[in-house]
């Protein structure tokens, strides 16, 4: 495992299991398993929302299919893998494996009954899956009640949730784990949920599926973060000049009202960014664009005023290739595309595509989703464990829950574990379980949402001296804080919170090192 803090705790589940029972040794020996593994990151949303789109997006290849096909009802993992396949695994354990499609896509047809499947495996040879395997779920809220059952499952709650068979059996000699010791290893790490528009009641119910049936340690806003999709369908108000500025308008306000759910909020064009990101836009679609673009205004003004209107056999460009563009771009897309090669005729297919790309506001998911999942993967990961563990301490003989709370105790008071108190402490804050001043919510926020000691304290470009002044300044506000003036619960975050702040202080003192 790469991170420090993962092999922390991996340490400490390796000591642990000989001086525990067999049971409990088993059950902690699946923690470990599971921490040696890449980042679970689950893609959940209400049905037609765009998942699977997304899904293709970050993964780079479009292999989840976006049409209604047998395995869209199932739970899919996509992960890396030296050979592409897909592994069919049955409720019994057995798998089945079957190739990719002749277009790359998950097959339609699996070879079973879909209520004797568990889930998919997919294995792809792509980079992007090194670190983090994307998991593309049916849809809440589908007409298939077991679809959505297997999402609510996933996202944890009814105990149980899709692992791979090597978690689930017992190795030789050691018993069995009971399904709600499964549930609370298994479950997803992360969450990148999907809606359209304004978020309804059941999506902000599904995203509090994921925070409420785990402990504050595995699940939080700080692991959870939302994609308002198909953000050219917001009609814009009087306030906004086009679609996109609507769209961040109304991202920016379901962030604020989902605060207690999610870290943040970005609108997102997906089947522009899928075609773009995934191959699917070619040099052939450029050259329809570039036809479209050499039309006179008035006829391209009325081929977007609607589908119907944009496939008219009159336009001397084939209505096949037009047909193409808009499967891949939509209407919204091609408007945009036009428009760009109506202003720089001489733009290439590459360049074209990255400019879309740029329109379908991808570059920026894939910054969010860089710095808050996969730079704090290992943090995600470690509390995910210290979240097991203490599902598994609860369910223990007494003598072993002793063991194991003593042992998660001593970890965490080392201060290089005082990130794990720190995660814990926010994701406290940030869901609202336990309210601060905004501003010492701000000063939380900022400390464990970067590695870097000028953002952690609101200093980018600061000296080191000028860092030391602030940290010091912080651990003394916070120290007061948890003196005067607050709860017993704020006292208890707040004395964690001064140690970090205490603790940054002394790394800069020691010229930046760890």
């Amino acid at each position: 495992m790469d991170g420090a803090l993962s092999r922390v705790v991996a340490e400490a589940c390796a000591a642990l299991r000989p001086v525990l029972r067999p049971e409990t040794a088993a059950k902690v020996g699946h923690v470990l398993t599971r921490l040696d593994g890449p980042l679970q990151v689950a893609v959940a949303g209400r049905i037609k929302s765009g998942k699977s789109t997304v899904v293709n997006t970050l993964i780079g290849r479009r292999v989840a299919p976006t049409d209604v096909r047998e395995c869209t009802r199932l739970v899919t993992r996509f992960q890396y893998g030296t050979v592409d396949r897909v592994e069919v695994v049955q409720v019994d354990g057995t798998r089945q494996t079957l190739p990719y499609d002749q277009d790359g896509l998950v097959p339609a047809e699996l070879g079973t009954e879909p209520d004797r499947i568990a889930y998919l495996d997919a294995y792809l040879t792509s980079a992007t899956l090194h670190g983090m395997t994307v998991i593309d779920t049916p849809g809440l809220g589908s007409l298939d009640r077991a679809s959505a059952r297997r999402t609510e499952v996933l996202l944890g709650a009814g105990g149980g949730a899709p692992v791979p068979v090597a978690e689930v059996q017992p190795a030789p000699g050691e018993p069995g784990l009971d399904a709600g010791s499964r549930a609370a290893i298994a479950q997803a790490e992360a969450v990148l949920y999907v809606f359209t528009q304004a978020a309804r009641a059941d999506d902000e119910d599904a995203l509090a599926i994921f925070q409420a049936y785990s402990t504050p340690q595995a699940s939080s806003p700080i692991n959870a973060l939302g994609l308002l999709n198909k953000a050219d369908q917001v009609m814009p108000g009087p306030d906004a000049a086009d679609e996109w500025t609507a769209a961040a308008a109304l991202a920016t306000g379901q962030a604020a009202a989902l605060r207690h759910r999610v870290w943040n909020v970005l609108p997102l064009v997906g089947i522009v960014a899928e075609a773009t990101e995934t191959g699917h836009f070619t040099e052939a679609d450029a050259d329809t664009l570039r036809q479209l673009a050499a039309l006179d205004q008035a006829e391209r003004e009325l081929l977007f005023l609607s589908t119907d209107l944009f496939v008219r056999p009159e336009v001397p460009v084939p209505v096949a290739a037009r047909s193409r563009l808009l499967e891949r771009l939509d209407l919204y897309g091609v408007r945009r595309a036009v428009e760009l090669l109506h202003a720089e005729p001489g733009l290439t297919a590459g360049v074209l595509r990255r400019r879309l790309s740029d329109l379908s506001g991808f570059p920026l998911v894939r910054d969010l989703l860089e710095s808050a999942f996969r730079r704090r993967a290992d943090g995600i990961k470690a509390n995910v464990a210290l979240a097991a563990l203490d599902v598994v301490a609860a369910q223990a003989p007494p003598a072993d829950r002793a063991r194991i709370r003593d042992a998660v105790e001593e970890l965490t008071a080392r201060p290089e574990a005082h990130l794990l108190p720190l995660l814990q402490a926010a994701a406290l804050v940030t869901s609202g379980v336990v309210p601060l001043p905004d501003e010492l919510a701000g000063e939380l926020a900022r400390l464990v949402g970067s590695a870097e000691p000028g953002e952690q304290l609101g200093r980018p470009g600061a000296g080191t001296g000028a860092l030391r002044e602030a940290a010091l300044e912080a651990a003394a506000r916070w120290r007061s804080f948890a003196t005067f003036g607050s709860t017993p619960a704020q006292s208890r975050i707040a004395h964690v919170v001064h140690r970090g702040f205490f603790l940054l202080w002394q790394r800069l003192g020691d010229g930046g090192a760890p």
